[in-house]
């Protein structure tokens, strides 16, 4: 138990040597980070916001650790609810190593266009709220990982394995000692409260900026071909029997893009409100075929967030798509 006066998020060991904790973005049960534990060295899988890093010093303390132990700090990709905490825990633990994704890493060295953009879209009251501020990184302590790359800590060994799709600056992280994927976005969504007899519900997030199904279908490839036995996920917490639930991933993936091919050439004003209530009537068709009970305003609730930014992702791969369309004319 925490005696003292950090403060600790709620976290739970879901492997040996993994532990999922909860970063308190928007609602409990939406967004996770990681702590994984060799010995005595540490490292984090995604961060959380700025907000959330008090508490994962906590749980480091709980755990009978220091900061110091921490030898690697992991965003799978520089999205703020996975890696808005980067700097601010990178300071609290000095002999850390930043490792990113080659297109993400620059964005965390000089995190002022990551501000800007999410103060545009949120605000700044609802960005300082949410986020809390972005702390730069040394650069001369981040490494800018290549596709492949291993890192030892302790006597386990993480590999960062490129995965674009659901960003093109998306990283997936592989744990040789449990043979599980920490995979930010790149394996989809599943909260824990849509769980039936049928197992977890996961369906693909499309979220500003760069959604790309083909890609994404190739990043899943090659996951599976490590013939991992689990995935830790960011949104949320660890799934099993990742072989037995792909296709249903991939299945996501397609419907969204396909719902949103709907409405190219569209583009008036109104295009972005169909594509919400299409985003909106697919998942809560999707969380009823897998048997789920609640009400449905329970569902909208719990849903709130990702039919708000799927349905914009979307809408940005149109116009991004639209856009090359011209210029090829």
């Amino acid at each position: 138990m925490n005696t003292s006066s950090t403060p600790q998020a709620p976290f739970h060991q879901v492997a040996e040597g993994i532990y999922c904790i909860e970063t308190g973005y928007c609602r409990p049960g939406l967004a996770a980070c990681y702590l994984v534990r060799s010995g005595d060295r540490i490292a984090f899988v995604d961060t959380g916001t700025g907000n959330s890093v008090p508490g994962l010093l906590g749980v480091v303390d709980a755990l009978g650790l220091s900061p110091d132990q921490v030898d690697y700090v992991i965003p799978t990709h520089v999205h703020l609810d996975h890696a808005g905490g980067s700097g601010d825990l990178m300071a609290a633990c000095r002999n850390a190593r930043l490792v990113a994704h080659p297109k993400g890493a620059p964005h965390l060295i000089d995190p002022t266009r990551l501000t800007a953009g999410a103060t545009a879209v949120y605000g700044e009251e609802a960005f300082l709220r949410d986020f809390g501020r972005l702390t730069a990184v040394p650069e001369e302590r981040v490494i800018v990982a290549d596709d492949g790359q291993s890192f030892a800590l302790g006597d386990r060994v993480l590999t960062f394995v490129d995965t674009p799709g659901h960003a093109n600056h998306h990283g997936c992280v592989f744990d040789s000692g449990t043979r599980g994927f920490f995979t930010g976005d790149t394996f989809g969504i599943s909260y824990r409260e849509f769980d039936t007899d049928l197992g977890p519900w996961l369906f693909a997030p499309t979220t500003p900026v760069a959604f790309d199904p083909d890609a994404w279908q190739q990043s899943l490839d090659k996951l599976m071909s490590y013939e991992p036995g689990a995935m830790y996920l960011t949104h949320y917490c660890r799934i099993d029997d990742p072989a037995g639930r792909v296709d249903d991933l991939r299945q996501s993936i397609r419907d969204l893009a396909e719902l949103a091919l709907a409405e190219e050439g569209k583009t008036d004003p109104g295009r972005g409100r169909r594509l919400k209530e299409a985003v909106t009537h697919y998942l809560i068709a999707g969380a009823r075929a897998h048997g789920v009970g609640l009400a449905e305003d329970r569902i909208r609730d719990l849903l709130a967030v990702d039919m708000e930014l799927n349905a914009q992702g979307l809408e940005v791969w149109l116009m991004r798509r639209e856009k090359r369309a011209t210029a090829g004319a």
